[in-house]
């Protein structure tokens, strides 16, 4: 499904050039939950966005479901981002004064067509993370474990080929995180596609397998079950 090959990535700021990855490879398979774990500041957030069609790489190859994303207009790119990737982030990214129903149905507004049985869906979405009862509430009246809830029912609202999560429990006390991580596996036991972003080697280790960046490359692989 998701396929690096010596992606470089390097931001120049006057003369100055700071390479931030350095020829990363790797790939993932159809129905794999894999974490890319690496310390603050060491370019997993920029692997993130490179892999979330949110940046292009600066040079190697990068092909998902066999399109190459280099050769890819700004257009065709954000209808990935739409319909073919999920985003889970550290902080939300939920709208404050807007319901949870409303914040999960927000990325079928930028579809081509907003399907007509779409509440319906979201309902069940939520339902199916342990929120049925709280569809009409506000963001500021659920809990961080909660919220994060709603943005994972968010990023499925659009059936996505893969998952993407950049520190999904890092503003969460223990116990939502482990909540949170039990609805990643469940979610992968459907068959779901999974990438865990994280410098939690405890969140990573739940993971089917582990990537770890060290310096801007990979440093290792590791099959965890």
């Amino acid at each position: 499904m998701i396929e690096f090959n010596d992606i470089a990535k390097s931001f120049t700021s006057g003369a100055i050039k700071t390479e931030v990855l350095k020829g990363v490879s790797f790939k993932v398979d159809k129905g794999e939950f894999v974490s890319i774990m690496a310390p603050s500041g060491t370019g997993k957030t920029t692997l993130l966005n490179v892999l979330g069609c949110l940046m292009r790489a600066t040079s190697g190859s990068y092909l998902f479901e066999g399109h190459d994303i280099e050769t890819l207009n700004d257009d065709q790119l954000s209808e990935i981002r739409n319909k073919k990737i999920g985003f889970v982030f550290q902080t939300f990214n939920l709208l404050e004064k807007t319901s949870t129903l409303d914040n999960v149905l927000l990325p079928l507004v930028y579809s081509d067509i907003y399907p007509a049985d779409a509440s319906k869906k979201a309902t069940g979405l939520l339902e199916a993370v342990g929120l049925k009862e709280r569809i009409h509430y506000k963001p500021n009246e659920l809990s961080g474990g909660q919220q994060q809830r709603v943005a994972i029912a968010r990023a499925l609202i659009n059936d996505p080929a893969v998952i993407l999560a950049d520190e999904p429990t890092g503003n969460l006390d223990s116990a939502s995180a482990k909540e949170i991580m039990e609805i990643f596996k469940s979610l992968h036991s459907q068959g779901r596609t999974i990438i865990v972003v994280t410098h939690d080697s405890s969140i990573a280790r739940q993971a089917g397998r582990a990537i770890y960046l060290k310096d801007g490359r990979v440093d290792k692989e590791e099959v965890l079950k």
